[in-house]
């Protein structure tokens, strides 16, 4: 099994995906290890002084004027876990909930927090035996760290509230670190603050957001040069000449990629089949590089702020190399936030764009001699009539989750935490967009696909060949007499969101950017 070492410097998106998706071992590096002592010897250090420090030896958040005497110090840490693990809802993710984990370990690791190296060898074991704290839908504000899925996930450790063991199967906590031989942690001075204050979940959510969509924006150049094709479009404003005029590096790449796809294709730039020649396309044809490129240089934009957030040390107050231990703002999501918000609006237009060629194929007036929403025996037979419309709630649906949750903002903590991020609520959104535009990628795909092979006498390009025969390889049915098709819709999406269709492709044409 693939084993992902943890250090003190951070780690990367590739290791996070390993972890939350693949779940690969996770170890601390000794320098971790060193780095985690160090730092606890500054704690307490402090902790054994008359002087009230945030986080250490004081209440939190509005309480912070508190002093705490050293005897209820341990009953403190315990009590902000318990108090703060008051999340609601639907339980979220498996795979979130392990990337939130390893995110706060990879952050614990950093020598930063003043958590002892026990605690952060008890999160790695936790990971490392499959089991899997219920967090729940809603309980963060996206400031002062991703507070409540961190709660239920520091519960855990302690051994109380409710996991998912490796089976599945929702039991107590505690049941399932004694079947697993790991000790329940005893929480002393920072360390459930520490557990607790980071942009973990968030951060974690759009690293796989970011994963899925490199996939699914590279499915929609497939799709977009599928119906190019079906649709007898031209080629000709793919030229590399002319995207180098407007030097948006995601609109070269969308477009290099499109015309790798219609390499060799017979159907192309067949204009003069109508009976008024087009002198161009339609925009949703004609643009298709512009705006898939738009939403990949979006992309780039979120990974350069994953990349800077994967190599920080949220938490507060933390631990400095000259032993000072300072309260500062840095767990504030607004960076992250933002991102998942502009990579929502992105892949809604990119759910529009889709949608919209997808249309145009099944309208007989647009669609250049396909027969109506390419039906068998158009009137006895509606097609792909309906296909059409579940992608167009889909599309709606998009454009109600582009709305930017980090636009909000809503005081909490006896206005101490009077301005945050909802940067939870922004990824939670992304996820069903993301998912939501695998269907209607999907939808385009069944469509583009279909309207190829009623083109008869006209061949297509090989690699669209390969896109249709291991579509049908996958049980999604061609042209014929209505059917169900949800069934073949749902095949079609499982297709494109486990990446086939782009395997399909790139066995012809070689990678995609």
């Amino acid at each position: 099994m693939h084993t992902v070492v943890v250090g003190t410097s951070g780690t990367t998106a590739q290791d996070v995906i390993a972890v939350a998706r693949g779940n690969a071992r996770v170890e601390l590096s000794q320098e971790a290890l060193d780095a985690l002592a160090k730092a606890r010897e500054i704690v307490d250090a402090l902790a054994a002084k008359p002087e009230p420090v945030y986080g250490v030896s004081t209440g939190f958040g509005a309480l912070a004027t508190r002093h705490i005497s050293p005897e209820l110090r341990a009953q403190l840490q315990r009590n902000i876990v318990r108090s703060h693990a008051a999340g609601m809802g639907a339980p979220v993710e498996r795979e979130v909930v392990r990337a939130l984990m390893f995110l706060r370990l990879k952050t614990v690791a950093s020598g930063h927090t003043g958590v002892r190296p026990e605690v952060a060898q008890t999160m790695a074991d936790v990971l490392n035996a499959g089991i899997t704290p219920v967090v729940h839908e809603y309980g963060s504000l996206g400031c002062s760290g991703d507070l409540a899925p961190l709660s239920h996930c520091a519960l855990t450790l302690m051994g109380e509230g409710d996991a998912e063991g490796p089976d599945g199967v929702v039991r107590p906590a505690g049941e399932l670190l004694a079947a697993h031989g790991i000790a329940p942690v005893e929480l002393r001075e920072k360390e459930g603050l520490a557990l607790l204050n980071g942009t973990d979940g968030m951060l974690g959510m759009l690293i796989m957001a970011l994963d899925d969509l490199d996939k699914l924006y590279k499915s929609a150049d497939i799709t977009a040069a599928l119906s190019l094709e079906a649709l007898l479009g031209t080629e000709k404003v793919l030229a590399p000449e002319l995207h180098a005029i407007r030097p948006h590096p995601g609109q070269g790449a969308a477009a290099a990629n499109m015309l790798a796809v219609l390499k060799g294709s017979g159907l192309t730039g067949h204009f003069q089949q109508d009976e008024a020649p087009r002198v161009q396309d339609a925009y949703s044809v004609r643009c298709a590089p512009q705006v898939a490129g738009a939403g990949r240089d979006t992309m780039a934009h979120a990974r350069l702020v994953a990349e800077r957030e994967l190599a920080s040390a949220v938490d507060n107050p933390v631990v400095l190399p000259d032993g000072r231990v300072e309260s500062n703002g840095n767990f504030h999501g607004a960076p992250v936030a933002y991102v998942l918000d502009f990579l929502a609006i992105a892949a809604a237009d990119l759910g529009s764009i889709a949608e919209r060629r997808t249309d145009r194929l099944l309208d007989k007036n647009r669609s250049h001699g396909l027969p109506p929403f390419l039906a068998d025996d158009a009137g006895v037979d509606s097609g792909l009539m309906i296909a059409q419309y579940t992608q167009a709630a889909l599309v709606s649906e998009m454009k109600r989750l582009a709305v930017p949750a980090s636009a909000d903002s809503i005081p909490s903590s006896a206005m101490q935490e009077d301005h945050v991020s909802m940067g939870w609520s922004a990824a939670r959104k992304l996820r069903t967009a993301v998912g939501n535009l695998g269907r209607i990628i999907a939808v385009e795909l069944y469509a583009a696909t279909r309207a190829i092979e009623l083109r008869e006498g006209l061949t297509p390009a090989p690699a669209s060949r390969a896109a249709i025969e291991a579509l049908r390889a996958a049980g999604v049915q061609g042209p014929g007499p209505d059917r169900f098709l949800a069934p073949d819709l749902e095949a079609a999406d499982a297709f494109v969101r486990e990446g086939r269709l782009l395997e399909a492709v790139e066995r012809v044409t070689g990678p995609l950017a």
